[in-house]
């Protein structure tokens, strides 16, 4: 004989009416939870603001020591090629340097095969001066990172909070020289090695110092301490286990 046998017709019949109303209430509070955290995931500034400089697609490879100037900020490189409108300039002593494939040398410097299968065929280099700079007018925050190779001398990086150098340095980078060891790429600078640094506050301008025709850079990434970083920060991963987690929760009570 079941519980409900010894209930009242009138207290039985109310609480039929009651549970489905509840199930309902819980069902859209956890779906509220879930897209909250879906929204937070997708809002997160750091994340948002991640631009990745590959300096692919500047001339035609394998064309060789091209000015990068304007090419990322919707204008025009050496070459003549337009690029994406990421609001990035660069001085003239800024250069794209053609890496070598397993069928082409243009450079002493290769990817090797490794990283990011879409950035292996230009990287950044200068030949004159003892730095050279990249500002950015409106300004990024969180982090920066590139992969760099410099198997002589090492170099540095500052973080400045106004253009070419100027304001507040926000952060500072001391790189150490890389090991050469590609074979079949016929490469002295290779392979490339990551580096990244965090801040606080906004940055206009990255001062890429060292030796000039001794330091190489790739992948230079805007808002992330990863470079080519595409992964969610940790509290993104928090926020998504959370959602998930009421989804559990509420299927639980469903079958039950």
């Amino acid at each position: 004989m079941l519980l409900r046998d010894k209930l009242p017709t009138s207290i039985v019949r109310k609480l039929a009416e009651e549970y489905p109303m509840k199930r309902s209430i819980v069902s859209t509070l956890t779906l509220i939870t879930i897209m909250a955290a879906a929204i937070a995931v997708t809002a997160m500034p750091a994340k948002a603001g991640v631009i990745d400089l590959t300096f692919e697609g500047l001339a035609p490879y394998p064309q060789n020591e091209v000015t990068i100037l304007n090419f990322y900020n919707g204008g025009l490189d050496g070459a003549g090629v337009t690029g994406p409108s990421d609001g990035i300039t660069f001085p003239s002593n800024a250069l794209m340097l053609a890496l070598n494939t397993l069928t082409q040398t243009p450079s002493n410097t290769s990817r090797g095969g490794l990283g990011d299968p879409a950035s292996q065929l230009g990287g950044l280099f200068f030949l004159e001066g003892s730095d050279t700079f990249l500002d950015d007018a409106a300004g990024f925050d969180t982090g920066f990172s590139f992969n760099y190779s410099a198997i002589n001398v090492g170099g540095t990086i500052n973080v400045w909070s106004g253009l070419d150098g100027a304001g507040t340095l926000l952060a500072s980078l001391t790189l150490l020289t890389t090991t050469s060891n590609c074979p079949g790429y016929t490469a002295a600078f290779c392979p490339f090695v990551a580096a990244g640094v965090t801040f606080a506050g906004t940055a206009e301008s990255i001062d890429f110092g060292g030796t000039a025709n001794q330091i190489v850079f790739d992948d230079v990434t805007f808002g992330s301490s990863i470079p080519g970083n595409t992964t969610p920060e940790p509290a993104s991963l928090i926020l998504l286990a959370s959602g998930l987690l009421g989804l559990g929760v509420l299927r639980r009570r469903l079958t039950r």
